[in-house]
């Protein structure tokens, strides 16, 4: 029986993750030390010949800034050349992605129980919002709060003991992103520790007692799923419009927050493409709409992505610091401490725009700017050695250590109402 569960388990990944799909892609991380440099790179990204994970744009590239790109096969003799010729140093973070992505998975995935330590396609997780709704009607509901561009229904979980009054909420945002499966991941650990928290009596169990958490495993339903059958590197929706050359938009450059200024592009080819409008990605719309609805009892907003061990707070539109700024920062510093007593896991803070790059149209800015306080940022694992392939071996420890630093954030919130 074993065997032909992993058998089953590889005719899965053949089928999501076509052989050859990234074959010789490589993973480089330069440091452009001149102008020349630089606009290499830009000229480079127009061209499609490297897609760019951290920034996510060329063109908040700076001279001694760092920048992990992904450099297709057909591409690579190229561009290595290039580099060599104008003294551009590189490191290779990872010489074949395929094989990388297949490693991904694990022999652990069976049918008989759902498994928290696995990446899940959009529709073992659908069905797992249906099911631990049902199982736990105590404790979760499940709401669809909107459709995708593609129809595909969006969910979110309400998690919390039920009372006879409105309490105050925390609002959980995953995979907005759809190339980071860390953050879906983590969504379903969290909900995965409350349920067992009314066993346990651990620390979570008192703030389920006093918040619902608001929980959308996964915002960016369309992306996520394409991520599993064509593209695992695909970040933004699937959304098409008029005049537009390229498909999707970053719905997390989507919101009213300054929407389509400093680090954002209006072009539809970009992964930071803004949209043709505010909110005009019906996934954002459905966040926004929902937020908006029950903004007076949201008390904080937490948004979860990957890579680069971070933890943001606004704003990422603007230099400028928030009239928060101080208590923000004296509560990131405390979280991230927090999450570094489990595993040792280093990570850096502090407001957007300075600590990682320029963004205008975030989730988490525009929440804060609606007045939700408490609106933060996560990155999660890891630092570029794997990027957005973190290993199905390394979800436990990073959800964790995350669930220590949501804890404290929460418990702060909880103790310092507004």
């Amino acid at each position: 029986m074993e065997g032909l569960l992993f058998l089953g388990l590889v005719a899965v990944i053949s089928e999501a993750f076509p052989v050859g799909m990234h074959s010789g892609d490589k993973v480089l991380r330069l440091r452009p030390g001149n102008e020349q440099h630089v606009q290499f790179l830009k000229t480079m990204s127009d061209t499609e010949k490297v897609d760019f994970w951290l920034p996510t744009w060329a063109e908040l590239l700076m001279i001694n800034s760092t920048a992990d790109i992904r450099v297709p096969a057909e591409w690579v003799s190229e561009i290595l050349s290039e580099l060599e010729k104008i003294g551009l140093k590189y490191e290779v973070l990872n010489e074949n992605l395929q094989v990388l992505i297949t490693d991904k998975f694990s022999e652990t995935l069976s049918g008989a129980n759902y498994s928290y330590e696995n990446y899940h396609s959009w529709e073992e997780i659908e069905d797992w919002t249906a099911k631990i709704a049902e199982d736990n009607p105590k404790l979760i509901s499940r709401l669809e709060i909107g459709k995708s561009y593609e129809g595909r229904s969006i969910y979110l979980l309400r998690v919390g003991k039920r009372k006879h009054v409105v309490k105050p909420s925390i609002f959980v945002e995953c995979g907005i992103h759809a190339r980071e499966w860390i953050s879906p991941a983590f969504c379903q650990w969290f909900v995965k520790e409350a349920v067992e928290s009314h066993e346990t009596g651990s620390p979570l169990k008192t703030l389920l007692d006093e918040f619902d958490f608001l929980v959308v495993p996964v915002v960016n339903v369309d992306g996520y799923s394409y991520t599993w059958t064509e593209n695992r590197f695909w970040r933004k929706t699937r959304s098409r419009y008029p005049g537009n050359y390229c498909t999707g938009t970053d719905p997390n450059r989507n919101f009213a927050a300054k929407w389509c200024s400093l680090g954002a592009s209006r072009s539809s080819c970009s992964n930071v493409y803004c949209g043709p409008f505010v909110e005009s990605e019906s996934e954002v719309k459905a966040v926004a709409s929902f937020v908006r609805d029950h903004l007076q009892h949201i008390k904080a907003y937490l948004a979860i992505h990957s890579y680069s061990q971070l933890l943001l707070l606004p704003y990422s539109y603007t230099f400028s610091e928030s009239r928060h700024h101080e208590e923000l920062n004296a509560l990131a510093g405390g979280a991230v401490a927090e999450l570094r007593s489990l595993h040792g896991t280093n990570y850096r803070y502090g407001p957007g725009a300075s600590t990682i790059y320029p963004a205008a149209g975030i989730s988490a800015d525009w929440a804060h700017d609606l007045g939700i306080k408490y609106s933060l940022t996560f990155e999660l694992r890891d630092t570029g050695e794997h990027g957005f392939l973190l290993p199905e071996s390394l979800i436990k420890p990073t959800c964790e250590e995350t669930m220590l630093a949501i804890n404290y954030i929460a418990t702060y919130v909880l103790n310092h109402p507004y």
